[in-house]
């Protein structure tokens, strides 16, 4: 029962106690039994512990009891305290009420006082400025009805709760008497202003306009002083403009017409609209910040717009420049159609003169030049005034090129391009045509002559800062070196009969020797010359310009270039070849009897062979009769090409031929001893290595020299040491098995 009682204290309790009655077996009451036991156990523990805190906390409680007489005086303390406090609160809130009300009078009796001193500072105005005025002293007068308009800015509205209404009408008679001071003001400066302008009275225009900010018109004055400097621009453009029509029509008319100074003209519209924005720059920024400085760009490029491209069309009409490429573009038409069996007929029509045309290109090169120049510096002064911060409106911020003069320059460009690719085109025929051998020269003149055009015309092309040009004329100079200088390098050359004169009835001919030498001289400087022309197109067009889009397409336009100087090598390669092959059949006889030597020597073979040698001498001296009378005819690198490609052609021979004999031990001593005097000698003939070239043989000489076969060993592979092998494996065991006495069965043997 005592157990159900302890059970049925909880909801969980409950359940424990229909567990139990369910109970059935006796382990699991007896387990269920030893649960109960130990967990009354655990309760008595607690218990326990609680009860070994009861000395401690009636100690507390004793402490407690003995200090309950001074918490009661602690108690009485406080009490008073809170009196005191809440006292001297009311008696603050009271006093911080009296304080806040003296704080608003004082601050009524400050504007009272205030509003008195701007009566009284009005009045002070309103006075100066008609003494100002009587003595004609504007600036003091300006100074006055700024300082009152900046008290009217002010207290322009009674203040609240004065209530003095003849103090309100004082101000409205003041501020009557002041607007009519300033208007007077005004019509005097708009007056003033208009009559300095009219007499060009520059000291007094920008002391007037000065005047306008005082005033609160700022605006007026910034567009005021602008239109002043645009007219002051326009009327030295003017007067210039009548100075060259005067000057053309003093002429007869023609493109000779020199005292007709354009490039001048226009320098002068640069240079008055450039001096008026660095000398007023700063009054510009005073009347309206970075957009009185962008207004005054814009205005001064719409009065450049309408003089300069004035300037340009008439440039274009008095040097017929449309009619000078109608003539181009029929010439070149014709050019192109011209049929070769009409010749005798109908004689192709004359362009026009290249010398006429290029005062043309030297003028239009100067006028693109400072043109661009001026773009620069407007675009410059754009950016510093915050255009492309987005401070400025779009019609601020367009691009200085979109004008009418920017759209004349690029017209003249076009006609730069046609006549300046006309004039180098013209060139390079003509110096084709004259082309002829230059005394103690190397190469024949129009080598010199083309590429000299080329660079002069690439040069002015760059000069024009216009990167429209420099593509353009890049262009073309690729395409004149593809096509026609590219056709008269390789005339020449390809004559079948022009390399079978070097050698008559077996001597070599002096006369064959220059032409065919000059042929490949123009060849392999032509190709040095690319290269050249190519940076030196690079290095003048990246001073000039400096934009990175720029220059990347400047590279892109010179690959063709490298392409062209690649293409020359190959052709220069190819003659040499051809004039290789017509020299080895000279040498082939001495081959040949290569193939009747033997290398099985005996003692007295072998030091008969270093008295009388049986071949290698007499070759070298047939290689010096055939070769070496053109090494002062070609230029070091063709000469040095020759000599490789006769030696390549030679130690082919060599190595088939000595693939074909058997040697000794001595016999590979005596090709060794060979291939280091055919080293030897044609190092001498060559500032290139040849050792290379001989590398397969020295190997073959090498192996040929081993005392055992194992000795191969000691030098192939990890134990080969500096030396790169150009024989194969199975070339190795091949050259092994040359030697008489090596076993064809230990050759086989080795693990290579």
């Amino acid at each position: 029962m005592v157990m159900e009682e302890v059970f049925t204290a909880s909801a969980p309790a409950v359940n424990m106690l229909e567990q139990i009655r369910t109970l059935t077996d006796v382990g699991a009451m007896t387990r269920l039994l030893h649960e109960c036991i130990a967990y009354e156990r655990s309760i008595d523990n607690e218990l326990e512990a609680l009860l070994e805190e009861r000395h401690g906390l009636e100690k507390k409680l004793g402490g407690l009891y003995q200090s309950a007489e001074v918490l009661e005086f602690v108690r009485s303390d406080a009490e008073q305290m809170l009196r005191s406090v809440s006292s001297t609160c009311d008696l603050a809130d009271h006093v911080s009420g009296k304080v806040r009300e003296l704080d608003l009078a004082q601050s009524r009796v400050q504007t009272t006082l205030a509003r008195i001193d701007a009566i009284v500072d009005r009045t002070n105005c309103i006075d100066g400025v008609k003494q100002a005025l009587e003595v004609e002293d504007y600036e003091t007068a300006a100074k006055y009805v700024e300082t009152f308009l900046q008290l009217d800015s002010e207290f322009h509205e009674s203040a609240p709760g004065l209530g003095n209404a003849p103090g309100r009408e004082t101000e409205s008679e003041q501020r009557r008497q002041l607007f009519e001071s300033k208007q007077k003001l005004e019509a005097i400066f708009r007056k003033k202003l208009a009559a300095a302008v009219e007499s060009k009275d520059h000291d007094n225009v920008v002391r007037f306009v000065k005047l306008y900010p005082p005033l609160r018109l700022q605006e007026e004055g910034l567009r005021s002083y602008v239109a002043y400097l645009r007219k002051v621009v326009a009327m030295r453009a003017r007067g210039d403009y009548e100075v060259l029509i005067e000057a053309l029509g003093s002429t007869d008319g023609g493109r000779g017409a020199g005292t007709a100074d354009f490039v001048g003209i226009l320098n002068n519209i640069f240079k008055d609209i450039a001096f008026a924005v660095e000398e007023n720059e700063d009054l510009l920024f005073d009347l309206a910040g970075e957009e009185g400085v962008a207004l005054a760009l814009v205005e001064l490029q719409e009065e450049c717009d309408a003089r300069g491209s004035l300037i340009i069309k008439k440039y274009i009409e008095q040097r017929k420049l449309l009619k000078l490429t109608k003539d181009i573009a029929a010439h070149s038409k014709h050019d192109m159609n011209f049929d070769m069996n009409l010749l005798a007929v109908a004689a192709p029509p004359e362009g026009p003169d290249p010398r006429e045309i290029e005062v043309c290109l030297e003028e239009m090169m100067l006028l693109s030049q400072t043109s661009e120049d001026y773009f620069h510096f407007m675009s410059t002064k754009m950016k510093e005034a915050g255009a492309t911060s987005g401070q400025l409106s779009p019609r601020e911020s367009n691009s200085f090129k979109a004008g009418s003069f920017g759209l004349s320059v690029q017209e003249l460009v076009g006609y730069y391009i046609i006549l300046e690719e006309y004039f180098m085109s013209e060139n390079v025929k003509k110096a084709i045509q004259i082309d002829e051998l230059v005394a103690d020269g190397m190469t024949t003149s129009m080598v010199d002559d083309v590429f000299y055009v080329l660079q002069s015309c690439t040069r002015r092309a760059i000069s024009t800062s216009s990167l429209l040009s420099v593509q353009q004329i890049i262009n073309h100079t690729g395409s004149l070196l593809n096509n026609d200088f590219s056709e008269a390098l390789q005339r020449k050359i390809r004559e079948p009969s022009l390399f079978l004169k070097l050698f008559s009835q077996g001597v070599a001919v002096q006369k064959a020797g220059a032409e065919v030498s000059a042929a490949l001289n123009n060849v392999d400087v032509s190709a040095e010359y690319v290269v050249k022309l190519k940076h030196d197109i690079e290095e003048h067009a990246f001073e000039t310009l400096i934009a990175p889009g720029e220059r990347e397409k400047v590279k892109s336009a010179l690959r063709e270039l490298e392409d062209i100087g690649n293409r020359y090598r190959h052709i220069g390669n190819q003659g040499l070849e051809q004039l290789a092959n017509s020299i080895v059949p000279r040498l082939r006889n001495l081959l040949d009897v290569v193939g009747t030597v033997s290398y099985e020597l005996t003692e007295a073979q072998y030091a008969e062979n270093e008295v009388n040698d049986p071949w290698v001498q007499k070759l070298l001296h047939a290689v010096d009769v055939t070769v070496t009378w053109l090494q002062p005819l070609l230029t070091t690198s063709n000469y040095d090409s020759l000599v490789h490609l006769i030696i390549d052609t030679l130690v082919k021979r060599l190595e088939v031929l000595m693939m074909q004999k058997r040697f000794n031990q001595l016999g590979g001593l005596q090709l060794d001893r060979d291939a280091r005097t055919l080293v030897g000698h044609f190092s001498a003939m060559t500032q290139r290595t040849v050792r290379d070239k001989f590398a397969r043989l020295t190997q073959m000489a090498t192996i040929l020299n081993l005392e055992r076969v194992s000795e191969i060993l000691d030098y192939w592979g990890e134990n080969s040491g500096p030396m790169t092998w150009r024989l194969t494996p199975t070339e190795v065991r091949r050259v092994l098995g040359l030697r008489v006495d090596f076993k064809p069965e230990v050759i086989a043997a080795l693990k290579l």
